[in-house]
């Protein structure tokens, strides 16, 4: 089984992401298991974040790595958090003060335009320079809620509602989370994109 380094200390995101690549014979660790510090985003794109971080992973570890760079974008608010989601509230990954900020931004805003999207950008580079990434994206449609519902999930899950599924994302299972959300599709779509790779030959031989 080849091994994969997720470039992130997040093992929410690793928890989400390993079982989404069952059956591919690939074994994730994240770079934090490994001593990586976070790599400087200072792309001003989703892509081009998610590259940044892939190749300081691979570059420090000598393996392939995936990267996931994603945000919640809302309308009313032009697109933010976006790309600073995960440091809205000033600190990286405080989700508490996050969630505090975006629903104090939406005071008074009507729920027909608190519109939203999760939005997944994933990049898998065989090495530091790759010139072909595999990129795949995923999107997940929904609202903000006024306030947190359930206690599953991470982040933004507690005030994101699935008008489909009328739940909460921290209110899913996770294997229910996994199929719906945008990471699941992105997760999706670059299996999609990998499968024929792996059978002409393009990812073989890779960390064997």
């Amino acid at each position: 089984m080849k091994r994969l380094v997720l470039a992130t200390s997040n093992r929410g995101k690793l928890a989400e992401i390993q079982p989404l690549l069952e059956g591919l014979d690939y074994s994730l660790v994240t770079q934090g298991e490994l001593g990586v510090e976070d790599a400087i985003e200072n792309g001003q794109t989703f892509v081009e974040n998610a590259l940044i971080k892939a190749r300081h992973a691979c570059a420090c570890t000598g393996l392939p790595a995936l990267a996931d760079d994603s945000g919640l974008i809302v309308d009313a608010l032009d697109g933010a958090p976006g790309l600073v989601s995960a440091h809205y509230a000033g600190v990286h990954g405080d989700a508490a003060g996050n969630i505090h900020k975006l629903l104090a931004e939406l005071a008074g805003i009507a729920e027909p335009q608190r519109t939203a999207r999760f939005y997944s950008l994933i990049v898998l580079l065989r090495h530091a320079d790759d010139p072909q990434p595999v990129i795949a994206e995923g999107l997940w449609e929904g609202r903000i809620l006024d306030a947190p519902r359930g206690d599953g999930g991470f982040g933004y899950d507690p005030v994101f509602f699935d008008p489909v599924l009328g739940k909460s994302a921290a209110e899913l299972s996770p294997g229910l989370k996994n199929r719906v959300s945008h990471r699941g599709r992105a997760l999706a779509a670059l299996r999609h994109l990998l499968l024929p790779l792996r059978a002409g030959g393009g990812w073989e031989g890779v960390n064997d």
